[in-house]
């Protein structure tokens, strides 16, 4: 389970978020909210990109106090990803899964699915906007992750690879994974618990 405590995210003066105490449990979970209402500030929380007061808990690790083997559970896809252009996405997705201690062959299903067999190999600076966005899907499913974050996924995908990221969730969530998603679409063709930032709280729909 993720859980928050005594949650508070500001740049400077200005509150973006505040949650005193809020628990995820295993699942599948939707995040809603206004333009400019924090969404992307909380995800990056989260995955630990951005600093905040309080704390955040995964599977009982601190990410203030056992940051490395919170973030080793915790995987995240960014709304626009960036990667060192000079280096290849096979040269990428090679040295994340090293990083996470991932089975080297564990990335190849997707690979597959998201036909990027042809392009792999190319420098980063050649990839349009939707090959780096499914470079960073595949990044986000790689390993032994256990909590999935992705922020704006269906972003830049093609119909065809919305389909495959929506089957990816899905063999994820049955393989007792949870996910956190941020999307402005008006339906999600998967179950999905709401969740909504409002008012700068966190809540349950």
């Amino acid at each position: 389970m993720l859980q928050f405590q005594n949650f508070k995210k500001q740049y400077g003066d200005h509150l973006v978020l505040a949650i005193p105490q809020f628990t995820l449990e295993k699942g599948v979970y939707w995040l809603q909210g206004e333009n400019g209402s924090g969404k992307s500030s909380l995800l990056k929380c989260i995955t630990g990109l951005l600093p905040f007061d309080g704390d955040i808990c995964f599977s009982g690790y601190s990410l203030k106090k056992q940051s490395s083997k919170y973030l080793s559970l915790v995987n995240y896809a960014a709304t626009e990803p960036a990667f060192p252009t000079f280096l290849s996405g096979k040269e990428i997705v090679e040295f994340y899964v090293k990083c996470k201690k991932g089975n080297p062959t564990s990335y190849q299903d997707l690979i597959t699915s998201f036909a990027m067999e042809d392009y792999l190999q190319l420098p980063i600076a050649q990839y349009s906007s939707g090959m780096l966005k499914k470079l960073s899907l595949v990044l986000a499913f790689v390993g032994s992750s256990q909590f999935i974050v992705l922020d704006e996924p269906f972003i830049t995908l093609d119909p065809s690879s919305s389909k495959i990221l929506e089957q990816w969730i899905n063999y994820k969530r049955h393989a007792v994974t949870s996910i956190l998603f941020s999307s402005h679409q008006d339906d999600i063709p998967f179950e999905a618990i709401p969740l909504k930032i409002q008012h700068k709280e966190l809540i349950s729909l």
